[in-house]
């Protein structure tokens, strides 16, 4: 029985490492999405795709390089929403920080809808069963000692991680033509690169932007480390570019193995490119191995949501931009009031997407599909605002490269990107209800700043 503690001055426990930190922010972006999405980029810009991939990835490695660097200089659990408010002040700060718990919710309650679906079919029960023993076991984790939490995601992580280096051993030994019974088609998919030419290309890239997205939650967690500073400086340089490695590996793949026009959005794991791939090797069970696969996947990027916004519901309580309650902590240094209310939301996002009306899900949806956009472009402009700041004070442990010029540049990529979501029908609603949504919070940010009595109390841990 924990004893909850509610100090003014309540601090969280530092129980993670290095490597939980680098395993959760892998295990982050390789979710399902990549597992069971990839195929729609690549139908729609054939292999080249792999430039949108690029592309995509130069623009998410700026702006983590640019993240990381304010991380490694001030941790803070607000991570990117204190950056907002120490850069542009409480409508930042509200906008971007409710903003992504509200991505998050929404993404949490479509993970554990599509997890207890799967398993409800291999035990012949109802998804909401074994959804709801997955929600108890992860609210047990969430409120132990965040080192358990941190042991949880690495092992998840950590076969993640395996099943994609397996994958990419298992795909070159195809390409190269080491399996017996199978005629490599070498790089003959790659003869007609861009099959729908630079309009095919463009779709591509929007099918892959935010492939990359999850990563952020490594300067959440870096609050929660035992050396702050050191551990997100060297989990930021490591995630960035072994991301990029699996996903533009994985993608080269299944490019060259599979034609293009086969590809699409699979809606299971038997549809799914890499199911595909694997099968060609004569691997059996593969249908099932990726179940499992996917479901680990679905599972571990909800207990890491569990555990972000309940992070930065506390550090918003701490900040005026949340009750004070929720500052609260267990006898193991954990937000217990604050776990608790990203477990009743993520129930209310499942129940919305089960019984609720459909007009009211896909306008939800479009907000959580713009949201990265604007966190991104916030995030360079924070950076941008704050690097003089740093430098002064000499806390910059890493730097983003080419300042301000590579910043600039990123915040031109991050507007072109949604330029370009305008111009497509199936995303313009994207751009239009995150920008309502991002305008309606920055309003109520500002106006909660003006009607603040006591001084902001700043989160950022100077370490």
């Amino acid at each position: 029985m924990t004893t909850p503690t509610a100090e003014t001055d309540a601090q969280l426990g530092h129980g993670l490492k290095t490597r939980h930190l680098t395993m959760m922010g892998l295990g982050s972006a390789i979710g399902a999405g990549l597992f069971l999405g990839t195929g729609v980029g690549i139908q729609a810009a054939g292999p080249a795709v792999l430039l949108s991939y690029i592309v995509a990835g130069i623009l998410v490695i700026f702006v983590m390089r640019m993240l990381g660097e304010m991380a490694a200089a001030r941790p803070a659990s607000g991570t990117f929403a204190t950056y907002g408010r120490q850069a542009f002040g409480d409508w930042a700060g509200f906008s971007l920080g409710w903003l992504y718990w509200f991505m998050l919710i929404m993404v949490m309650g479509a993970e554990i809808t599509g997890a207890g679906a799967i398993m409800g079919s291999w035990f012949g029960v109802d998804g909401w069963i074994p959804g709801l023993v997955a929600v108890v076991i992860f609210t047990i984790v969430n409120l132990s000692a965040v080192r358990g939490f941190g042991e949880f995601e690495y092992w998840f992580a950590f076969i993640k991680v395996a099943v994609i280096i397996i994958f990419l051993l298992i795909g070159f030994g195809l390409l190269f033509g080491i399996f017996p019974n199978y005629d490599s088609p070498g790089l003959s998919h790659f003869s007609n690169f861009m099959p729908n030419g630079i309009s095919g290309l463009a779709v591509g890239l929007l099918a892959v932007a935010f492939a990359f997205g999850g990563i952020e939650i490594v300067t959440i967690a870096a609050a929660e480390s035992e050396k702050p500073s050191e551990s997100i400086a060297s989990a930021v340089k490591a995630v960035i570019w072994r991301i990029s490695l699996f996903y533009l590996g994985s993608v080269f793949l299944i490019s060259a193995l599979l034609p293009y026009e086969s590809l699409g959005d699979a809606e299971s794991a038997a549809e799914s490119p890499f199911t595909r791939v694997l099968a060609l090797a004569n691997i059996p069970g593969v249908v099932t191995f990726m179940e499992v696969i996917i479901v680990i996947a679905l599972l571990s990027a909800f207990n890491a949501q569990i555990y972000a916004t309940s992070r930065l519901v506390f550090s918003f309580s701490k900040q005026g931009y949340a009750p004070k309650f929720f500052t609260t902590l267990n006898s193991h240094k954990v937000p217990i009031l604050a776990v608790i209310s990203s477990l009743l939301f993520a129930f209310i996002s499942v129940a919305l997407q089960i019984w609720g009306p459909p007009n009211l899900i896909n306008i939800l949806f479009n907000a959580v599909g713009g949201s990265l956009l604007v966190i991104w472009a916030m995030i360079t402009l924070s950076s941008i605002r704050l690097r003089p700041l740093y430098e002064r004070e000499g806390v910059l442990k890493i730097r983003m490269w080419g300042y301000p010029a590579l910043p600039w540049f990123t915040f031109v990529m991050v507007c072109a990107l949604g330029v370009l979501m305008l111009f497509d029908e199936g995303a313009r609603m994207q751009v239009i209800t995150v920008a309502i949504v991002f305008a309606a919070l920055s309003v109520l940010g500002f106006a909660v700043g003006k009607g603040r009595k006591e001084p902001v109390y700043d989160d950022t841990l100077h370490r």
